[in-house]
């Protein structure tokens, strides 16, 4: 008997596709060609499993704690950020007129994905930006108190909250996302690791709606100097583009810091 060796090499990885599959298949031979096959398809069948590897802004980051359904429900709001290192990042971003919205609904940003415990991203981030939050067993938040920074209110009704995507959905949509995978854009829509989810009051988020800087800008003026440097900071992360009157409008929100 003969083995052979067929399907993907085992050097490269498809598009997409998290593991690489080779197939052994059978034919007549001698004893000592059956040795060489064994042993050679062993070794390409070690080395067929790799791992897609990718950058930001063309594809999904390998690491996230965006978890899915099988993670725990937990999370850290990101590290401040510093206004000396956002306005160099602000220059290093590509300047580009806004992109076409033409193809584009919610739906194609998947949320709110499972945390794990029973809670959804909304969930977590509610139990993240709150204190003294309760959920009952199946993660419904049933009480708490959060500040709205954007507006600079405190409310103390779960109900009365939106989690607002720093970089909306549309705006991402408009700046490069269109030309990311499914699997890009939930990731961006579920992100607990870059500052792009909070919890804000209603009528804040709804009235931001899919607004970049250069259109709206929270009426919390104190609030402008870490609104520019989290909006920044995603963009960069994502290698988003942006306007020329969004980079303006960044630049006067970052001469707010102190």
């Amino acid at each position: 008997m003969r083995l052979f060796v067929s399907g993907i090499a085992p050097w490269r990885c498809e598009r997409g596709v998290r593991r690489c599959r080779t197939v052994v298949g059978v034919r007549p031979s001698n004893g000592k060609a059956v040795l060489l096959a064994l042993a050679l398809a062993t070794v390409l069948t070690g080395a067929a499993s790799c791992e897609v590897s990718s950058t930001p802004g063309a594809a999904a980051p390998s690491s996230t704690s965006t978890t899915g359904s099988g993670g725990t429900a937990s999370a850290t709001k990101p590290p401040a950020g510093n206004p000396a290192n956002a306005t160099a990042a602000l220059d290093q971003l590509t300047v580009a007129a806004a992109g076409s919205m033409a193809g584009y609904s919610r739906e194609k940003f998947t949320h709110w994905i499972g945390q794990g415990d029973g809670c959804d991203t909304r969930d977590v981030v509610l139990k993240r930006d709150g204190k003294g939050v309760k959920a009952d067993a199946e993660c419904k938040i049933t009480a708490g108190t959060w500040y709205s920074p954007y507006d600079d209110k405190t409310l103390t009704d779960a109900k009365a909250l939106d989690i607002d995507h720093m970089v909306p959905l549309a705006a991402g949509w408009r700046s490069g996302a269109s030309k990311w995978t499914d699997e890009q854009r939930k990731q961006f829509a579920n992100d607990l690791t870059r500052p792009q989810l909070f919890a804000v009051s209603l009528q804040s988020n709804r009235s931001k709606g899919d607004q970049d800087p250069s259109t709206w800008k929270p009426p919390n003026k104190g609030y402008w100097c870490t609104y520019a440097q989290d909006w920044v900071t995603v963009k960069s992360f994502y290698k988003l583009t942006v306007t020329a009157a969004e980079k303006s409008a960044l630049t006067e929100m970052l001469a707010t810091c102190k």
